[in-house]
């Protein structure tokens, strides 16, 4: 049976965790809709960068609840994740996605200098804020 993770240990985990995280969107036939995507921490919030238009975020346009599984190991006894689940907005404002650029360069340990100044044209950012952690760690 696996051991559930603390708030603050699920948060270190999301910080910490290598790899891919699966965002899960609902389609317009009702059908889940999951892929692999890139996904970064700032506070309570958790943001992924996308080009805009792509499915998932037709998809969270239409219907804004969307989860996010983050999980790592390989066997059951070291089978650790976190499943966030909450409503999702775009981000497509410019000064925005740019601050949010910025955030995700200084904790990948981007030195000042070399810190976003522009974003790109056609991205945006997927916003989850006030989402619900549901975790599971076989190795603890």
């Amino acid at each position: 049976m696996p051991r559930h993770m603390s708030e603050e240990e699920a948060l270190d985990y999301i910080d910490t965790a290598q790899g891919w995280a699966t965002l899960s969107t609902i389609g317009s036939d009702g059908y889940p809709h999951s892929v692999p995507i890139g996904w970064f921490r700032v506070h309570k919030k958790i943001y992924m960068g996308c080009i805009d238009k792509t499915q998932k975020v037709i998809n969270i346009e239409r219907n804004r609840k969307i989860s996010i599984c983050i999980e790592s190991g390989t066997t059951m006894r070291d089978i650790k994740g976190v499943l966030l689940r909450g409503d999702a907005s775009i981000v497509r404002e410019t000064q925005e996605r740019l601050a949010i650029s910025i955030l995700a360069a200084k904790a990948r340990g981007v030195a000042e200098q070399d810190l976003p100044k522009t974003t790109s044209a056609n991205g945006v950012y997927i916003e989850l804020s006030d989402f619900k952690i549901t975790s599971w760690d076989y190795a603890g």
